[in-house]
């Protein structure tokens, strides 16, 4: 960066705006801006805090300092290419990774730059690290620069840690005429004690590895600013009523996953195979690769062609395919799903990160259009949308749902959500629990109107609920944890209330929320109504981003008291 910053600087003709579509490493932008007078060089020490502008992926709304939306891989080759085209006097600077480079939409990109002999030049860390391992062991036969050499591109590699030979490299690109690529190879994280060239390194790293790789070099008022930081107050979480132990149903999903596989015969489980994205530690798949690597397969970062594969997989007699990754990527692979259905296939979806709900790398990872997984029409083959409310839940979920046919997908969230309790206090979705496909969930009876919910928003119209009761007001709680399926009787029960208020953290205009009052309307019911979910971009910060939405306890709240006196 700080080389091509040079150049640039020094008359050479490239582009201004600064392109990255690495994942974390993308914050680089953010050094850049205060290096060029861009941002207060101490607005650094506020990386993700809630209002900082400093979100885990740089946004443009943001700040006015970036010049490129990251966050999603594979999202900016062809965007460069544009730009390119757009300005043929210069050359355009777009830097990558090796973890990026998998996504198919760079292949497409590469073949229009050649095709078009544009001026573009990838500066690409190539460190053999991504966030599920090493590519050269879960996806051999993967060469970035071969594949960038098919595809016709310049590539000039080099040492990534020696400036000179970078430098060398560098220039030979800018000075090709066409495409070219520099494949900047070295170990990720050279000097951090424990953690040089290793997947921990994605993102934040433990303090006692930042501790003792500063103390090292002397860096005694960053030790200090470390210890200040960490014995500072921690606000306490709140305390909602009706909700227990905390779980992360991200995690309990592929746990119980395991545990179906476990409960199969040897020859059943070689009828089941999970493909992951490169994100198995985040959304559960890990247990499943180490307890039974034989119905696991780890894809690298090609959600696309792992969706298709796990359909592939699940289209076969008596298979069963298994998808995950985040739910802010469901976007990417929605005509795969399409083209799933069609095929017949029997499918299996964990989507995580669902909502934005601690959701501290902010809007490029907020899982809003979930519903778009249902994109079928009505006298197609059904798909069902589940979205469990806590981990009790979420294996009472996989289990009940696993040996169906067809598309399946769950939902999860990236925050971990407390047990839903009864009102004697017991987990309500505990011993004797048994979910239902399709059927609708009394938590809380009620006289005076319901709220209707589902996943990690639950617990907080609990909350409510139990609040209001304490003032001798009986409002009702109705848990759907089944999103896209009309529960004909409770729809009934509900409709002749004062009031109904659907309340979830997804896109309010793609969500629960415009659903559930037409199929109110299409029986004749019309109760007063209203709908909550996600309305605006994302502010940084985790626990915030409720808040930020206007979701937390006390709004809701708010708007129940409105539709109790209107």
């Amino acid at each position: 960066m700080l080389i091509v910053d040079a150049l640039r600087d020094g008359g050479a003709p490239i582009h201004p705006q600064f392109f990255d579509e690495a994942g974390h490493r993308a914050a680089l932008q953010y050094a850049r801006g205060a290096l060029r007078g861009g941002l207060p060089p101490e607005q650094l020490l506020h990386y993700r805090e809630y209002g900082s502008g400093l979100a885990g992926h740089p946004e443009k709304e943001l700040l006015d300092c970036i010049d490129f939306s990251s966050g999603r891989l594979g999202h900016a080759a062809g965007h460069v290419n544009g730009v390119a085209l757009a300005s043929p006097k210069q050359a355009v600077v777009m830097f990558g990774s090796d973890g990026s480079q998998m996504e198919g939409n760079n292949a497409e990109a590469a073949r229009l730059a050649v095709a078009n002999n544009l001026n573009v030049k990838w500066i690409i860390d190539d460190n053999n690290v991504t966030i599920a391992g090493y590519p050269d062991r879960y996806l051999p036969g993967f060469d970035l620069e071969r594949t960038l050499e098919g595809h016709g591109f310049a590539v000039f590699p080099a040492d990534g840690e020696d400036t000179r030979a970078l430098l060398v490299a560098i220039v030979g690109a800018l000075q090709h005429d066409g495409p070219a690529a520099v494949l900047c190879r070295r170990a990720m994280g050279p000097g951090i004690p424990q953690l040089e060239g290793t997947p921990q390194l994605h993102d934040v790293i433990t303090l006692e590895a930042a501790r003792e790789y500063l103390a090292a070099r002397g860096h005694d008022r960053a030790l200090a600013l470390l210890d200040e930081i960490e014995g500072g107050p921690v606000a306490p979480p709140p305390e909602l009523l009706g909700s227990g132990a905390s779980g992360a149903c991200r995690k309990q999903f592929g746990a119980s996953l395991a545990g179906v596989l476990a409960g199969l015969s040897p020859d059943e489980r070689q009828q089941v195979r999970a493909f992951d994205s490169d994100l198995e530690g985040s959304v559960g798949l890990t247990v499943v690769r180490e307890q039974f690597p034989e119905c696991f397969t780890s894809g690298g970062v090609q959600e696309r062609g792992n969706l298709l594969a796990a359909a592939g997989f699940g289209s076969q007699p008596g298979c069963q395919g298994v998808f995950a990754t985040f739910s802010a990527f469901l976007e990417m692979v929605i005509s795969e799903i399409t083209m799933s259905r069609l095929n017949e296939v029997d499918l299996l979806c964990h989507f995580s990160h669902a909502g934005v709900d601690a959701m501290s790398d902010n809007t490029c990872h907020f899982g809003l259009n979930n519903f778009f997984a249902d994109n079928y029409v009505d006298g197609g083959a059904p798909t069902a949308l589940y979205f469990p409310a806590d981990v009790h839940q979420m294996d009472a979920v996989v289990r009940r749902v696993f040996p169906e046919p067809g598309l399946r997908f769950i939902f999860s969230n990236r925050s971990k959500l407390p047990e839903i309790l009864d009102a004697a206090g017991a987990p309500l979705h505990g011993d004797g629990y048994e979910f239902e496909p399709g059927r609708d969930e009394i938590v809380r009876e009620g006289d005076a109107g319901w709220i209707v919910s589902y996943g990690d928003m639950l617990h907080r119209c609990l909350h409510i609920v139990e609040t209001l009761r304490t003032e001798g007001v009986s409002v009702g709680l109705v848990n759907k944890p089944t999103l896209n399926v009309v529960d004909e009787k409770m729809l009934v029960r509900l409709g002749a209330s004062p009031f109904i208020l659907v309340v979830e953290s997804l896109n309010r205009r793609t969500g629960l929320g415009i659903r559930y009052g037409s199929w109110l309307l299409e029986r004749g019911f019309a109760p007063r109504y209203g709908h909550m979910g996600t309305t605006r971009p994302g502010n940084c910060g985790q626990a915030e981003q409720i808040a930020h939405q206007r979701l937390a306890p006390a709004d809701v709240e708010a708007r129940v008291r409105e539709l109790l006196t209107a």
